[in-house]
């Protein structure tokens, strides 16, 4: 089969495993991914790698970006700059943050867990201490996928410290007192999720069920591991198709590089396990940014929204970008984050 149908063509995988195979240049791209000061610290029993990036404006508010699956630390990469420091990007001061960018448990360079109990909100008790230990008694939270979920938790849990959050994966259930009175947004939004139920969530049944099992094909085959990952980037990015019209096969392989060197093809997957089913729908009171991308998964509207984030202060529906926001649409997804943050620093 030439088309996606049944999932990534043979054709596109061999394409993209030969490129990497032959051309892609890990020593360079080294060099790129250690352009950023890196550092691990211990929290919990567990090795924790991040990214910690200080504005050179010292009023600057700290900020803990959290990525998701199957995602890294890699795509935050092209905004890291911006958000630290705007004026070398044509910006204005006032906007700079302090970049925390955290490795999940279990992905990247992060540990792997040797016990269970590291689901979602243990991630958020760990950011929160991380947050401390580096000097950062008030700050703000942004995430997507999986990074969404921690944002939720640590204003959840340590609300006393965070002073916003924002979210460009707005995981909310639609309103059932809404079901006869649906706009044609909501329309759509239900429509979609029914077609991601029927069609493109075959992954998450395994991981969230059985991530051991399938570990052991990710971890023993690089064409297995890049091509569970990169299916996930053509269904989700705003590319016409093909991730490639909005990222480069070194962009995309960067990332699946954070999977296959580390090892972490059950380890990330197991973050389902733990936490699909957990947690809770409290409300979150603190000030929250929502930035809905028109190829996002969920994109739920804003009376659904205002259920779960009863202090919605930023709604926005960007006309670009999807799933992977920072990564296919950085100055965009700069600009969102900037809008919140300013209406309450």
């Amino acid at each position: 089969m030439d088309d996606w149908s049944q999932g990534m063509p043979l054709s596109y995988l061999q394409s993209l495993c030969t490129y990497w195979a032959e051309q892609y240049d890990w020593a360079a791209r080294e060099i790129h991914l250690n352009s950023f000061p890196q550092f691990r610290t211990e929290i919990d029993g567990l090795g924790i790698h991040f990214v910690h990036v200080r504005s050179p404006n010292p009023d600057a508010l700290p900020l803990v970006l959290t990525h998701g699956w199957p995602g890294s630390i890699v795509e935050f990469y092209k905004v890291i700059g911006p958000l630290t420091d705007p004026v070398a990007h044509g910006g204005n001061p006032a906007d700079a943050f302090h970049v925390v960018c955290p490795s999940m448990p279990g992905f990247g360079f992060s540990d792997k867990p040797f016990r269970p109990g590291w689901g979602v909100q243990h991630v958020a008790d760990a950011w929160a201490a991380l947050m401390a230990r580096l000097g950062y008694e008030r700050y703000g939270a942004q995430g997507g996928d999986w990074g969404a979920g921690v944002s939720r938790h640590v204003a959840q849990r340590h609300g006393g410290h965070v002073i916003g959050i924002h979210l460009n994966m707005v995981v909310v259930a639609p309103d059932p007192a809404t079901m006869n009175d649906l706009t044609e947004q909501e329309q759509a939004a239900l429509a979609s999720m029914a077609t991601y139920a029927d069609t493109d969530s075959g992954y998450l049944k395994q991981q969230s069920t059985r991530p051991q099992t399938l570990g052991y094909g990710l971890v023993d085959s690089p064409a297995a591991q890049c091509a569970w990952i990169v299916e996930k980037f053509w269904s989700w990015t705003d590319g016409d198709g093909d991730p490639l019209n909005v990222l480069t096969r070194d962009e995309l392989l960067d990332n699946v590089m954070l999977y296959w060197i580390p090892a972490t093809g059950a380890s990330s997957a197991r973050l389902y396990w733990e936490s699909y089913t957990a947690g809770t729908r409290d409300p979150v009171t603190v000030p929250t940014g929502c930035s809905i991308f028109p190829k996002e998964i969920i994109r739920p509207s804003r009376r659904w929204a205002e259920k779960d984030f009863t202090d919605i202060r930023w709604w926005d529906e960007p006309e670009k970008g999807g799933h992977f926001a920072a990564f296919e649409q950085p100055a965009l997804f700069v600009e969102q984050v900037r809008s919140f943050f300013r209406l309450i620093r």
